[in-house]
């Protein structure tokens, strides 16, 4: 059986010489600051609701107020959280080498952002940004933060209302998002997936559309994943320990 430390220091020479690197990451990774899974977020007061009720249009229709609270909660978490060492570590490789890195993530927290992918395509949405449920029908086209304040916010004029900007049970992803992460598996070197189960699709599809095109595809994550079989080596460990290793040129 093989080393660990011995696929790590296979795998970050093939980083270190590598054009084209795409990186997809989960909810374990922004676990390790503190922010909690989605599941993980429904526990004490919200133990009693179903994802549903929380995250779905339909649930949002049914008690906007309810669902809005939830997601403040969520967001102040998400703004009280800071990068841990696997974001640290490629913001400062993308800054090293840019161009080379393509940083795809189904996280809807900013810490990518704050540790320097400012260019990270969000797969699931932005949970600190919002947007209207419907169209506003006023006379132009009214920036939501223009909406009164509440729980919701609402438009002044219509009365539409203001909801988070994340992908709900039964949307699409954002238009451009998934095409943006398909070309970068397919043009990858290397593929790493980090941090997620690999149970949410179709995120969850991309290590195996990087392998058929050619990517040498690592996983990184403490428990095995339901994609595993698509990778050439599993990396035990989370994000904030393993990426540092990988990515070392970039950090002191």
């Amino acid at each position: 059986m093989r080393e660990p430390g011995a696929d790590v220091h296979n795998l970050r020479e093939r980083i270190d010489g590598a054009a084209r690197i795409c990186v997809l990451t989960g909810a374990g990774m922004s676990a390790e600051s503190g922010i909690a899974t989605f599941r993980d977020a429904l526990t004490g007061l919200w133990s009693r609701f179903d994802p549903g009720q929380l995250a779905s249009e339909e649930g949002f229709r049914a008690d906007p107020q309810l669902v809005w609270d939830w997601y403040a909660e969520r967001r102040a978490n998400v703004r009280a959280a800071q990068p841990n060492a696997g974001h640290l570590a490629l913001g400062a490789f993308a800054r090293r080498r840019p161009g080379v890195l393509t940083l795809v993530s189904q996280n809807v927290d900013d810490l990518h952002q704050r540790a320097g992918n400012a260019d990270t395509i969000r797969l699931h949405g932005d949970i600190l940004a919002d947007r209207w449920l419907e169209p506003c029908r006023c006379g132009r086209q009214r920036d939501p933060r223009e909406a009164t304040p509440g729980r919701p916010p609402r438009c002044p004029d219509c009365g539409k209302l203001v909801r988070p900007g994340v992908v709900w049970f039964g949307e699409a992803l954002p238009e451009g998002a998934l095409e943006a992460a398909e070309r970068a598996a397919c043009a990858a070197e290397v593929m790493l997936v980090v941090g997620t189960s690999g149970a949410v699709w179709p995120a969850a599809g991309l290590a195996a559309t990087a392998r058929r095109a050619g990517a040498f595809v690592a996983i990184v994550n403490p428990q095995p994943s339901e994609i595993d079989a698509a990778a050439h080596v599993l990396v035990p460990g989370t994000a904030a320990q393993v990426l540092p290793q990988l990515f070392h040129d970039a950090v002191a």
